[in-house]
């Protein structure tokens, strides 16, 4: 039996201190409450850390990197985090989507200048965006929110007709060319699902929306900078984060009127086991994690070659061909394969933010989608695909950092089997994750506040602003 923390009395705790961890911490402690936050690792963050993982001075971003939700989070953007020295990196463009014709569509903040780059189809990514974009306020408070009766219901059902339709099929209706129908695929395939499955439109729309509200920017000197301003804010409002302390058992914590688990189903299970009653923890059990990322952070002498320059103006390049050859590549994880030539996520954070790497220098990471648990190795698939598009990138890299599903799950427990979005986002687990009664927990003052919760993965901070909501209305 792990021996109990001995900690400050406190009025709730919350176990990890990822983006959601940390969210509702602040939530709690904005209502009066005190609080204390246990991080397993020895700095908080969970996913938003940075660490030197190729050469000295070389800053890397270890898991998320990206963060398209950050600036548009309904919750997080409330938040003063630029008082604690959080600054944002906004690439010109978002992404970028090249094709093997030397082409590439561009995602950029204007909705008329991205539809410029998709030729033919520029009316009809017009059409598709035009009316979303402008209510993007309105769309973020329905879309990053548990399943509820819409404020805005027409507003919602025009977002949910196209939302709720394969990608596949929603690209082939809307776009006639190969690039936007690849460009539009290519956005979707952050829902780390095959593209004919039903919903993954939602999650396309969704971050191109955001991209043209706010972008989708780097935290300035790395992810970590993103943690540091949620603690020192947390701080300012009398919360307290303990690091090294890994919690595995339920009977480790100090009394307290609510205990929020930013976990997944399986490490909940193993923290309270028999605490949980049996037809809640079969639920559990039957939870469904997605695929599993696998990841090359490398040290670059110089900026990729790219044969579309544009790409160097994007934050984000997908890498992945036509519609139908990522579909393939996204279906094969699923399969328990990994694709010849996969979809690959690429970023050079240096290009927008130079504090990354020393002078002259770069850094850049790529992932693709292996199936979960995976234990191979497609470095070389992934720089083939890179080479594909930026002929002579091989000559580029100084060193290199590998990291696949297990490496990731070492890092951060919630990461199961290398799967970075806390559970398939499939249909079936979109809007009742994990179970029907979302952020409760039926063990008296317990809830769970992960990525694994409504509205699922991103760093947004909302999975844990409403845990927190839960919580608050037992408090009063």
């Amino acid at each position: 039996m792990p021996a109990k923390f001995d900690l400050p009395q406190s009025d709730a705790i919350v176990v990890g201190s990822g983006p959601n961890g940390l969210a509702a911490a602040i939530r709690l402690a904005q209502a009066g409450k005190s609080v204390i936050v246990l991080e397993a690792a020895d700095v908080p963050g969970g996913g938003m850390r940075s660490a030197e993982l190729t050469l000295p001075g070389f800053h890397h971003d270890v898991c998320s990197s990206v963060m398209a939700m950050g600036v548009c989070s309904p919750y997080l953007s409330t938040l003063p985090l630029e008082k604690y020295g959080l600054e944002w990196a906004f690439p010109r463009a978002a992404l970028a989507h090249p094709m093997d014709n030397g082409t590439a569509g561009v995602l950029y903040k204007s909705v008329e200048e991205t539809a410029a780059t998709l030729g033919a189809d520029g009316p009809s990514y017009r059409a598709l965006m035009g009316d979303l974009v402008a209510h993007v306020q309105e769309l973020l408070q329905e879309a990053l929110a548990p399943f509820h009766f819409p404020r805005h219901p027409f507003l919602f059902a025009r977002f949910g007709l196209r939302g709720m339709r394969p990608s596949t099929a929603l690209a082939r209706a809307y776009f006639k060319t190969d690039l936007a129908q690849a460009f539009f695929g290519g956005i979707a395939a952050h829902s780390m699902l095959p593209l004919e499955t039903m919903t993954t439109s939602a999650v396309g729309l969704l971050l191109a929306i955001v991209a043209h509200a706010g972008g989708w920017p780097f935290a300035r000197g790395g992810s970590q900078q993103l943690a540091s301003a949620l603690v020192k804010h947390l701080e300012s409002l009398g919360g307290k984060v303990f690091t090294n302390h890994r919690v595995d058992s339920f009977d480790q914590l100090p009394p307290a009127r609510a205990v929020l688990f930013d976990v997944t189903p399986r490490q909940l299970i193993k923290i309270m086991a028999e605490k949980l009653p049996p037809t809640y923890r079969a639920k559990l059990e039957r939870y469904k994690y997605g695929v599993g990322a696998y990841k090359i952070d490398w040290a670059l002498h110089q900026p990729i070659p790219w044969r579309v320059a544009e790409c160097a103006q994007a934050g984000t390049v997908h890498l992945g061909g036509s519609l139908s050859e990522m579909n393939e590549s996204e279906s094969a994880p699923w399969r328990g394969e990994v694709s010849a030539r996969p979809y690959v996520l690429l970023t050079q954070p240096s290009l927008f933010d130079p504090t990354r790497a020393p002078a002259g220098k770069h850094t850049a990471w790529g992932y693709c989608h292996v199936p979960n648990g995976f234990s191979g190795n497609v470095a070389e698939v992934i720089e083939k695909q890179v080479e594909r598009f930026a002929p002579g990138f091989r000559d580029c890299i100084a060193a290199r950092s590998i990291r696949g599903p297990a490496e990731f799950e070492q890092h951060n427990a919630n990461l199961i089997g290398g799967d970075i979005g806390g559970g398939a986002a499939n249909l079936g687990q979109l809007f009742f994750r994990p179970t029907a009664s979302l952020y409760r927990v039926p063990y008296k003052g317990v809830y769970l506040c992960s990525a694994s919760t409504p509205p699922g993965a991103g760093v947004h901070g909302m999975c844990g602003y409403f845990a927190a909501e839960a919580a608050l209305k037992e408090f009063r």
